[in-house]
């Protein structure tokens, strides 16, 4: 068939590009090589200077949902009752053979007190009161440090004072600061310290997957030269932006995955596509162009897929969730900058030598590999059996998500030999299993009587404390109001709504339990126009890049399918408990509240990334041949070795956050080690190519008035 002639109606005319603007940028990159390391250099110097301070700068709260009932208490308690908020720190003193009146323990509570004067950050200081905050036997008592600065703010206060207030237990006394800022204090520090582990865990694993894949030394050091990169100027960068507004963070603990896991992704397509061109290339110049104006074309669209789809998150109204997307959407931006400049500045510089330091095996390698070749070739004979294991294997694991159940983490996500886990699980043994969760009632001071009355009438609330009058004079009233339940337990969401509709209409109800759960509805409300955002700009994408409406929507649903399974394993892993003792953790019997908002957003970007690639590399053969059995089969043969050794670096990258001992970064390794791995396995060396063999050139058929419509973007060099 003649490349200039239609393969039919409805299907684009088959071009030869000379070479596109990515393969002329490339080129130029190649060209000016040092110029672009001089410009990297000077860039990663700047924002490498700031990256050390990252995990100490930024900010250590924001799990909240803006314009919520709860916050609109805390920010009525901050400024009306000394502090007395759910940032507040509350430090527990015991002792079992003194009582919180003796003389040991009174003085106890005048260090403790010390500890906090002179801090601007912290309010007015209430010492330990009977019947509210003094255990019924007298041996417990918690005093509390108002909160006098940012939720942000109270949790490095609390990084900054834990130690010196932990060090007064002694001689039979316990001290422990707990409450939500401690809390999230000691949670952010076991966070980071199983990212670092697991990052430095997964650098070597990487490399040797690298060396497997390339054979040589030298190009299975680029992906981490770019990762590297990435990771500094994303750091960097995330402590600048910090000065503007605070950033969460876990922003920087995700952005360290992303930009191990993509950085890899998109180094490996491009480095490999570039050892194919250098052989018949006349110059590395022209292999890099070569290689930009195919593969880089193929990364420019995941990077954007991926940063579509991470934007979508940003509309749930709570600073963490949308901080830690803005994390990772500047560590893609930086390694898609670096895939786009450095890179082919590099490559142009080795040439040849990219192949430096192989492997024996290594120069027998072709870019065309035989055996995924020969894979291509048995799906095209018998399409049938493999869509239908596939589909069925994707479906039976999709099926649990119908039952999965969600809630903010509870005390259990902490180390138990934290200092606010101690204190959390002391304060319950004492004073009954709600104390740690109390809820914070704030109402005009003329409903003080009546919302105290109804308070306590309502099923699910043990005891409720005076009214208590605003300290500066305003007409408030303030009551805590302690449940029945522990404050994760599933009947607090239930006990909170009854609280509320109890009341008098003036009276707000807040606390750290009520927190939680105003934000875990504000996650659940906006899940779905998230969902349908993410699924429709991530098709919009698919059709531009590939100009077909068929394949675009076969490639988002199959990304659906995957995305939908990952959470089915993640139900019977986090939510049933299965392999739980395996993993060394404890079910929580639901999954971390933000997980189906933040991974569903995170694994689409993930399956579109191995989508773009191979359906790329299938329509630049189309366009070349006009032939679909040409696509398929090669486009297996090109992209199947490169999409296998991605999924193998991110699979292993994600599963090193499984050896964490906290809950939410094992849960994050092991749901996205499992969907890539599903996605990689059965979705795209499997089902999306025995679609493409079952279409055939209605695959890539698109109307006329739609190629129109559409950029004309070409695969082929």
């Amino acid at each position: 068939m003649s490349s200039n002639t239609k393969v039919r109606d409805g299907v684009p005319p088959i071009s030869h590009a000379s070479g596109g603007v990515l393969g002329r940028m490339g080129a130029s990159m190649a060209g000016n090589a040092k110029w672009v390391l001089g410009v990297w250099l000077i860039v990663l110097i700047a924002l490498g200077a700031a990256a050390p301070s990252v995990f100490s700068s930024l900010a250590g709260a924001g799990w909240q949902a803006n314009g919520s009932e709860s916050v609109q208490v805390r920010e009525l308690a901050q400024a009306h009752f000394g502090g007395n908020s759910s940032a507040a720190v509350q430090v527990v003193v015991h002792s079992d053979d003194r009582t919180i009146d003796s003389p040991d323990m009174q003085r106890t509570l005048t260090e403790v007190t010390d500890v906090f004067a002179g801090d601007p950050r912290f309010g007015a200081i209430i010492a330990p009161q009977p019947g509210m905050s003094i255990s019924p036997d007298g041996h417990t008592g918690i005093l509390i440090a108002g909160a006098n600065a940012s939720t942000d703010e109270m949790v490095k206060a609390v990084d900054d004072l834990k130690g010196e207030l932990t060090a007064l237990s002694g001689n039979g006394i316990e001290v422990y600061p707990t409450g939500a800022s401690a809390l999230w204090s000691d949670f952010n520090k076991a966070n980071h310290d199983a990212m670092i582990q697991a990052e430095l865990f997964s650098w070597p694993v990487t490399l040797a997957i690298m060396v497997l894949a390339f054979g040589s030394l030298v190009a299975a050091g680029l992906p981490l030269l770019l990762t590297l990169a990435g990771l500094v100027a994303s750091a960097g960068g995330l402590v600048l932006l910090n000065q503007i507004t605070p950033i969460s963070v876990w922003a920087m603990n995700f952005a360290m995955m992303f930009a191990l896991a993509l950085g890899i992704d998109y180094a490996l397509f491009i480095v490999s596509r570039f050892r194919d061109a250098i052989r018949h290339a006349s110059s590395p110049r022209a292999a890099v162009a070569e290689t930009m104006d195919t593969a880089g074309k193929a990364v420019v669209l995941s990077g954007i897929t991926v940063l579509v789809s991470l934007s979508a998150v940003l509309l749930v109204p709570a600073p963490a969730v949308r901080t830690m997307a803005i994390g990772i959407m500047l560590a893609v931006f930086f390694v898609l900058l670096a895939s786009m400049t450095l890179l082919p500045a590099v490559l142009g510089m080795l040439g040849t030598k990219v192949n430096g330091g192989s492997l024996p095996y290594a120069k027998r390698q072709e870019h065309r590999s035989p055996k995924f070749a020969a894979w291509g070739e048995l799906l095209h004979k018998h399409p049938w059996p493999f869509a239908i294991g596939s589909l069925l294997v994707l479906i039976a694991l999709s099926i649990p998500v119908l039952g999965l159940k969600v809630a903010m983490p509870s005390i259990a996500v902490v180390p138990s030999d934290a200092p606010v886990r101690q204190g959390y699980e002391l304060v319950q043994a004492q004073m009954g299993e709600g104390a740690p969760g109390m809820l914070q009632i704030i109402a005009p001071a003329a409903e003080g009587a009546e919302t105290a009355k109804a308070a306590a009438a309502t099923e699910g609330i043990a005891m409720v404390t005076p009214p208590q009058s605003a300290l500066d004079g305003s007409d408030f009233v303030m009551l805590q109001a302690m449940p029945t339940v522990d404050p994760s337990d599933a009947q607090m969401g239930a006990i909170l709504d009854t609280l509320r509709a109890d009341l008098p209409s003036g009276a707000l109800v807040g606390g750290a339990p009520a927190e939680n759960l105003d934000l875990q509805q504000a996650l659940n409300d906006y899940l779905p126009p998230i969902v349908g955002i993410i699924l429709v700009l991530g098709f919009l994408l698919l059709l531009v890049a590939l100009q077909a409406p068929l394949i675009a929507i076969l490639g988002t649903v199959v990304s659906l399918l995957s995305t939908a399974a990952a959470f089915g394993v993640a139900k019977l892993i986090f939510q049933d408990g299965h392999g739980a003792s395996l993993l060394g953790f404890t079910p929580q019997g639901f999954l971390d509240g933000w997980g189906p908002v933040f991974f569903f957003a995170m694994i689409f970007a993930i399956a579109m990334d191995y989508t773009v690639f191979l359906l790329a590399t299938a329509k630049e053969h189309y366009e070349r041949s006009g032939d679909p059995k040409v696509a398929h089969v090669d486009g297996l043969a090109h992209s199947g070795r490169v999409i296998l050794a991605a999924a193998a670096v991110m699979v292993a990258v994600f599963f090193t956050f499984a050896l964490a001992d906290p809950l939410p970064p094992k849960e994050m390794g092991i749901i996205l080690g499992v969907a890539v791995l599903l996605d990689a396995v059965l979705i795209r060396l499997i089902l999306l190519p025995v679609l493409l063999r079952l279409t055939g050139h209605a695959a890539w058929w698109s109307p006329a008035w739609l190629r129109k419509v559409l950029p004309n973007i070409s695969f082929s060099h």
